[in-house]
């Protein structure tokens, strides 16, 4: 790719593996910032070395150590995540193209964001969790990950992360109102969390009951 083509958000290939861009900056050499999609490593590269792919519905990948499959018909619930395909943020939004927020909560005209972002309903597709039937699987730039493949690439990727780490911020559920908390310790199989929490690891790996939000140290 040209430089000049090069936006915040697009979805692009690199050493063969689906990234995101995380930044641009224009005056260094190795100008593009990348976020690989399937455990958010980071890349600092040139933009001719990446390969620009735009997302369709029904495409799947792993999105940080876990598979997803974008879906355009379904409206987001609680604890979904979603990726904005047509920002149209107001003045006091902050979302962009392709940015993956998570739901936490519902309104008429769309959805509130983690990231108290207003994202209107028509902004955004869900990622469904797992591989739907009839879905595209992207991670690799020629589509060609056979269904044992895509589980080998899915086991590395859960592997790399089987544990939470520290900065991780997860969000719990089923609570009413919905709490988010971060990481400050782990002894054991007990996972310390701000606010005093005291989860046990086998809980906060249970998607039913928690859902990773971010590392603050990726921000």
């Amino acid at each position: 790719m040209k430089l000049l083509h090069v936006r915040k958000g697009q979805f692009v290939y690199y050493n063969n593996k689906l990234h995101k861009v995380y930044s641009v900056k224009p005056f260094f050499k190795q100008s593009v910032h990348l976020i690989r999609l399937s455990d958010f490593a980071q890349e600092i590269v040139t933009a001719k070395e990446i390969e620009l792919y735009k997302p369709k519905h029904l495409d799947s990948f792993i999105c940080n150590k876990k598979r997803y499959t974008l879906r355009k018909d379904v409206q987001a619930k609680i604890g979904d995540y979603i990726l904005v395909i047509d920002p149209r943020p107001d003045s006091l939004d902050h979302h962009h193209l392709h940015a993956i927020e998570m739901v936490s909560s519902i309104e008429e005209n769309g959805v509130i964001s983690n990231k108290q972002n207003g994202i209107k309903h028509n902004e955004y597709w869900v990622m469904v969790p797992g591989l739907e039937d009839g879905a595209n699987i992207i991670d690799l730039p020629d589509g060609n990950l056979s269904e044992e493949e895509s589980e080998i690439v899915e086991k590395a990727a859960e592997t790399e992360a089987a544990m939470p780490h520290m900065g991780d911020v997860y969000q719990k559920n089923d609570s009413e109102p919905i709490i988010q908390a971060m990481v400050i310790a782990i002894k054991g199989h007990i996972v310390y969390l701000g606010g005093d929490l005291k989860v046990p690891l086998d809980e906060i790996t249970n998607t039913d009951k928690w859902s990773f939000v971010h590392n603050i140290f990726d921000q």
